[in-house]
This record gives structure tokens, C-alpha cells and sequence, in this order.
């Protein structure tokens, strides 16, 4: 998530506009579904076993694994993230499985990151070789400044595509897990009842999901379900090539479906995760990489 920094650069995001516009204004996460025996072959040799304990984890993303808003206002916290955190009230995926040990863990997310930043992340982390990739990237690219700017399926496609084949290519003992993309909507109808979160909306988060938050107007009710319908075909895409390859691993939709309260929501956006909403994500990525 989060554009808030990036939004002068491209114009569009997940998270505010300017540390500046928010001080005036004080006076915002479907089958490599985990049960597939054997990917990839499809007919051939079985896929590899998965391994539920990996000593190592390097983490894709945008804001959301960057920890962003958790913490303090319009900053990264990347002690705090899901993926890679060291908080222990996070418990975060990397700490449950390499305990204290800051060189077998690598944040690679980047705060507002698209869908086309994914290859690059992927070579980098695919530098390292670790043994467990997360990836939780997408909603930037539904996150847009129109429902018209949101990027096209078929691109969302070839860029996830491009940065699982490069992992596969350039680390083929490495494992793959990735997370749906949150239900925006979700987000919206539980951050809409906080007044400040609205007013901070307003300078740039999601405006695709979030502009005119309590629009009940035909044209806002449509926008929304835009949105949403794109998150959903995103999430069918990850899914999709994600199924195709022996060490990867979908969420089945489990981030999509999770029903985000408001403690679980930024205190400074109301939209980001908070603590505790990144301890969610992190127990629900743990379950997803452990199962057998």
C-alpha cells in the first residue's frame, strides 16, 4: 500500500499526500492455494515438498510489509512488519522462524510500490537466495487516482509473471508464499466511521476506494464496486501463476477475506494496518507457510 511519497512521482496512491498537508489538517492487504501436492509439473514429476520451516525469509511488497503508519505518522516501521518485523507483538513470520537472527531475514518492499516494481524486488531478493520469499503486492496498482488509471489485468499479469519466473529461474531452491491483496472495500466501510481518518483521506490515499468516503450516490456505490471487482481479478491472477510453478504457495484469498477491524487499523490513517493488524497478517502468512 501507500503512495503517499510516491504520489508526486506518479499521482495516485494508497496513503496521504504531504507530512505538511496532514499537519494542517491536525492543527490505510488466491491455487498455489498451500494444498496443491504437485505444482508445476502438471503430469510430469511431482513438485518438490514444501518445506513449512525455512531458515531464512527476504519479504516483497509495498507499505503494508514496510510497516507503514504503524508506528508513527506518515513513516515506515519495518521493526513492525508482517513479513520481517523483530516487534514481538507482531510476531512476525521471519521472527517465528529464524528467531532474533537479523542476517536470515531481508525487507525488500518498498512504500507505494506497483505491481511493475515487483521484478526488480525480485532480483533482489533472489540475490540472497533465501528460503522463503512473501509477496504482498497489488493494492497501489487498484489504489489509483481514478478507476480508469487502475493498471489493466493483462499488465498486473505479465509483471507478476516476470517476477515469480525470476525467482523460479534465479532461485529455484527458494519457496514462494503470496498474499492476496486486502479487500479495499472492506477497509473503506470499517475506516469511514473514523472523522479524522476521513479528513486525512482526503489528501490522496486510495482515492479510486476512498475519494468522497461518504458518497451513497450511484456513481460512488459504482466506483467502489470497480475497485473491488479489480482487486478480485488481481487476486485471481496471483492465483493463478502462482498454481503454476513447484515452489509457490497462494493464501487462498485468506488477507482478502480478512475482516479488518478498526484496532486493527492505522491510528493515523485508519486504511494502513496497525499493530495489531500486522500481527494478523503475520499469523495468517505463518499458518499458510506451515501448514502440511
Amino acid at each position: 500500500m501507500h503512495e503517499m511519497r510516491r504520489r508526486s512521482r506518479r499521482g495516485a496512491g494508497w496513503a496521504p499526500g504531504a507530512a505538511a498537508a496532514l499537519a494542517l489538517l491536525a492543527g490505510t492487504v488466491t491455487g498455489c492455494s498451500g494444498g496443491h501436492p504437485a505444482h508445476g509439473g502438471r503430469g510430469t514429476a511431482p513438485a518438490p515438498a514444501w518445506n513449512a520451516r525455512p531458515a531464512s525469509v527476504a519479504a516483497l511488497g509495498d507499505s503494508i510489509t514496510r510497516g507503514f503508519d504503524t508506528c508513527s505518522l506518515l513513516s515506515d516501521c519495518a521493526d513492525a512488519s508482517w513479513a520481517t518485523g523483530t516487534r514481538a507483538a507482531v510476531d512476525s513470520v521471519a521472527r517465528r522462524l529464524t528467531g532474533s537472527s537479523a542476517d536470515r531475514r531481508w525487507n525488500f518492499a518498498v512504500s507505494g510500490a506497483r505491481m511493475a516494481d515487483l521484478p526488480g524486488q525480485a532480483e533482489r531478493a533472489a540475490a540472497v537466495r533465501p528460503g522463503l520469499v512473501t509477496v504482498l503486492m497489488g493494492a497501489n496498482d487498484a489504489c489509483a487516482r481514478t478507476v480508469a488509471d487502475m493498471t489493466p489485468v493483462a499488465a498486473f499479469r505479465t509483471r507478476f509473471t516476470a517476477a515469480m519466473d525470476t525467482l523460479h529461474r534465479r532461485a529455484p531452491g527458494t519457496e514462494v508464499y503470496v498474499a492476496s491483496i486486502p479487500d479495499l472495500m472492506q477497509l473503506w466501510s470499517v475506516g469511514r466511521t473514523n472523522v479524522w481518518g476521513r479528513q486525512v483521506w482526503k489528501l490522496g490515499i486510495c482515492p479510486s476506494m476512498l475519494d468522497r468516503a461518504g458518497g451513497t450516490s450511484a456513481a460512488d456505490t459504482a466506483r467502489r464496486a470497480a475497485v473491488r471487482a479489480r482487486v478480485v481479478a488481481y487476486n485471481a491472477v496471483l492465483d493463478e501463476v502462482c498454481g503454476r510453478l513447484p515452489r509457490c504457495r497462494y493464501d487462498g484469498g485468506a488477507v482478502f477475506r480478512q475482516p479488518f477491524t478498526t484496532a486493527e487499523l492505522s491510528p493515523w490513517d485508519n486504511f494502513h494496518p496497525s499493530t495489531l493488524g500486522q500481527a494478523e497478517l503475520a499469523r495468517l502468512a505463518y499458518r499458510g507457510v506451515t501448514r502440511s
